[in-house]
């Protein structure tokens, strides 16, 4: 299924039911008075989070959305019902935005997390509530308030533990293949991940946490080239960054090229983001010669303390579980 992380959808709450007009007309009561009932309230419109949603796939086919208008009221002082609530479910991590003013509404966060996106109209009153002294029999109720109509811009940002950056095919979907029970599709050309991958980490007897796989990133995509912002987006929520270098790709002359180039698109997108706490990994060290450009990579910034692995030969995998968890330990403390 294609993984959707924007949407729009016109939201319409509920229509308030009419007051009504109605006189009191029983045996042995010749002068019964107005009885009429008020009309019910329409229905509010709510947006929750849930964790049972991944993306925003169901709002791709159907764009309007209304709740329940309220019903009439009734003789004998009789209220009409209310029109039900109508509740959306989307994924933890959704923004939303008025369409039109691009003004952020809401950021559903938590699960189970719910708000009013638009307001039922209130029902009207029913003509026994303008009974007075001097007209004994009114002939006129209130109509309901009309509901509120708005057109949303719903916006999706992961929500992850660790997210996985670095160029295209240094070897993220095989990581996170590896890592965890994440099936991504997996092939030797740039940008075969083409939307996040999620995948849930085990380790030891620790609580389990998730891994984003995000799209490579390319030189410029701060700026939209590649896959661009639509994807940079989805780290910023993540508490802990995975930068993954293909080792093999290493230039002997220059071996922090890769590095600094993914460093500097972060920082161009968002300085919050670049400051996010980091693991550099150097992955691929089951290809011959691979090594030496480690050590060139790591003399050339000892301070970094690059964790090497092999994903595809799963090797050094435990010891990068270990240092991510510890990571993501002291961020709770």
């Amino acid at each position: 299924m294609k993984f959707i992380d924007e949407a729009k959808i016109i939201v319409q709450s509920g229509n308030g039911g009419s007051g009504c007009v109605s006189f009191r007309r029983e045996r042995f009561v010749p002068r019964g008075g107005p009885d009429g009932g008020d009309g019910g309230n329409g229905g509010y419109v709510f947006l929750k989070a849930t964790s049972r949603k991944r993306t925003l796939h169901h709002f791709q086919f159907k764009k309007h959305y209304s709740a329940k208008n309220g019903v009439p009221g009734q003789g004998s002082q009789k209220t009409g019902q209310a029109g039900s609530d109508l509740i959306l479910e989307v994924p933890q991590g959704t923004l939303v935005y008025n369409a039109e003013t691009g003004e952020l509404l809401f950021d559903l966060v938590d699960d189970d997390q719910a708000e009013v996106v638009v307001q039922g109209g209130r029902g009207g009153l029913g003509n026994r509530h303008f009974k007075s002294s001097t007209n004994r029999s009114p002939r006129y109720a209130q109509s309901g308030e009309p509901g509120q109509t708005l057109q949303i811009r719903l916006e999706l940002k992961l929500l992850a533990d660790v997210g996985l950056v670095g160029l295209p095919n240094a070897g993220k979907s095989t990581l996170i293949s590896t890592l965890s029970s994440a099936k991504p599709k997996i092939a030797d050309y740039p940008f075969t991940t083409l939307t996040p991958n999620l995948g849930v980490v085990q380790y030891q007897n620790a609580e389990p946490f998730v891994v984003a796989d995000i799209p490579g990133l390319i030189e410029g995509a701060h700026q939209g080239a590649g896959l661009g912002t639509r994807f940079l987006r989805h780290i910023e929520r993540t508490r802990i960054l995975v930068h993954l270098i293909d080792a093999a790709e290493l230039d002997p002359a220059n071996p922090l090229a890769s590095y600094e180039a993914v460093k500097r698109e972060l920082v161009m997108h968002s300085r919050e983001l670049a400051d996010k706490p980091q693991l550099v990994v150097l992955n691929k060290l089951d290809i011959d010669g691979t090594e030496a450009l480690a050590d060139a990579f790591c003399k050339a910034a000892p301070s970094i303390g690059a964790v090497r692995i092999s994903a595809a030969a799963r090797q050094g995998l435990n010891e990068l579980k270990a240092r991510l968890l510890r990571h993501i330990e002291h961020l709770d403390d």
